[in-house]
């Protein structure tokens, strides 16, 4: 499926604005999630490329950082339009990578669009002034950190490494980022537009591989200020850890959901099966926001169920580079085999009543369990694939009690006409984000994105993904009275 790239596919290192094998010529394979064929081996990053990294990063940080935003900024819409221009190409790049079908391919627009509008950003990143002291000026200002470790996750490659590199770049930072050993491909693709774009050598360094050992070097390395990582919530633990064991780098992590969408009995019971079925069917269930848990009034939950089992099952099981393809495979064996184990749970635990193993290489059919009880792993863990529980519930106060019941708070719907209670489960639920008649993965580019309890820690959004990437410092000017 490689012939389906027009262009040959980049698998070197990029450091220092050169692309260069690893230092032990190691490779990794890259497999495409629906014929099982490599389609790329890409080079393995070790913990002493990491250093080369961070070096190049640290090097090239002090003209960077002295450059004005226009400077800066130029560069970054130049790489825009170079992404607008390549969008075809990462579309295929993508879909052989992650198996996401291509016609659900939005990631070049919006990777597009945020090294456009970070371009000018931070002209925002501003400080305060006081002269409440008695004869002292006091004064606030922005800085950045210097050298940041990005760490990107599989599923959504293309949108997270241009959510990440453009405000931290913008700030005016360095950076060095890990790409997923699982998708790489369009990572190192832009990092030739990077090149193409004529960024200063050392300013992006994009390093592919695994964990172990070039995540841990990256999150453990005393020249990496700051670092921001997406991914599991395991993962995040290992390296808070890491962090916290090495220089107490700044962390930030959008970490796992278990969401929540609870439905009225007043909701418009169409509407709410559409999209719930849509959040957890999307990219195969494979999305950290995704409602795995659904929450119905007992009143309505018979009809409701009716309608999101049509809508759900209705998919096109198929070759993701197939346009008409609307449903792909799980991107490889070890998650194919992972949501396995929860739809054995799930037949343990409850009833499946849609669904299940498709016996068809790494596809999962879209799937409901019914009857599952809370303290089941199927409705405390974090499936990542298109799995879904329907509870049926009487009370308000019940409902809010059972979706809270969880070590997870990334995302919660609720569906209803009554604007009271809106607002009172909109307070009442322990999410970062909780969205009213709508559900993942709708959001607000300009609002803030991230997690409560182990969700995470931080925000993203065009108006917070900055203020993330910067410090701040006090000047305290001592002045002479007359």
């Amino acid at each position: 499926m490689a012939s389906a790239v027009t262009e040959p596919i980049e698998t070197r290192l990029f450091i220092n604005g050169e692309f260069r094998d690893s230092s032990n010529k190691q490779t990794f394979d890259v497999v495409y999630p629906y014929t099982k064929e490599v389609v790329a081996q890409v080079q393995e990053a070790t913990a002493q490329d990491v250093d080369d990294a961070v070096a190049a990063a640290g090097a090239a940080f002090p003209a960077w950082r002295d450059l004005s935003i226009e400077k800066r900024g130029s560069y970054m819409q130049t790489l825009s339009q170079l992404i607008l221009e390549s969008n075809a190409e990462l579309a295929k790049l993508e879909t052989l990578s992650v198996g996401r079908p291509i016609s659900a391919f939005f990631d070049g627009g919006l990777a597009a669009e945020y090294f456009s509008y970070f371009s000018t950003a931070a002209w925002s990143a501003q400080g305060t002034a006081s002269l409440n002291t008695p004869d002292q000026l006091s004064m606030t200002v922005r800085q950045p950190y210097g050298v940041v470790g990005l760490i990107i996750p599989w599923n959504f490659p293309l949108a997270m490494f241009a959510g990440k590199i453009a405000p931290a770049i913008a700030a005016g930072n360095t950076v060095v980022l890990k790409s997923s050993e699982k998708a790489p491909l369009t990572s190192l693709y832009v990092a030739k537009l990077i090149k193409k774009a004529g960024f200063p050598p050392g300013v992006i360094n994009i390093i592919s591989g695994h964990g172990e050992p070039a995540g841990t070097a990256l999150a453990s390395h005393m020249k990496v200020r700051c670092l921001s990582f997406t991914g599991s919530s395991i993962t995040g633990q290992k390296i808070q850890a890491a962090a916290a064991k090495s220089n107490l780098k700044h962390v930030l992590m959008e970490l796992g959901g278990k969401s929540p969408a609870i439905v009225f009995g007043d909701a418009d019971l169409d509407s709410a099966a559409a999209q719930t079925q849509f959040s957890i069917q999307f990219n195969s269930g494979q999305i950290c926001t995704a409602n795995s848990r659904i929450y119905v009034h007992e009143s309505v939950a018979q009809e409701f169920t009716k309608l999101f089992r049509e809508k759900f099952g209705a998919v096109t099981i198929g070759d993701p580079l197939d346009p008409t393809t609307s449903h792909g495979p799980q991107i490889d064996v070890k998650q194919y085999e992972r949501i396995k184990e929860y739809l054995a749970i799930g037949e343990k635990d409850g009833k499946l009543t849609l669904g299940g193993d498709a016996n068809d290489g790494y596809f999962v059919k879209p799937t409901i369990f019914e009857g599952v009880p809370t303290d089941s792993r199927l409705m405390r863990e974090e499936v990542f694939g298109p799995v879904v529980t329907i509870t049926p519930f009487s009370t308000e106060a019940e409902v809010i009690e059972k979706a809270n019941d969880t070590e997870f708070g990334l995302y919660a719907s609720v569906f209803t006409k009554d604007l009271d209670r809106a607002v009172r489960l909109a307070k009442a639920l322990d999410a970062g984000t909780v969205g009213v008649n709508c559900t993942s993965p709708t959001g607000a580019k300009d609002g803030a994105f991230g997690g409560y309890k182990m969700s995470g820690t931080g925000r993203e959004g065009l108006l917070y993904s900055l203020d993330s990437f910067l410090e701040t410092k006090s000047i305290v000017i001592k002045t002479s009275r007359l």
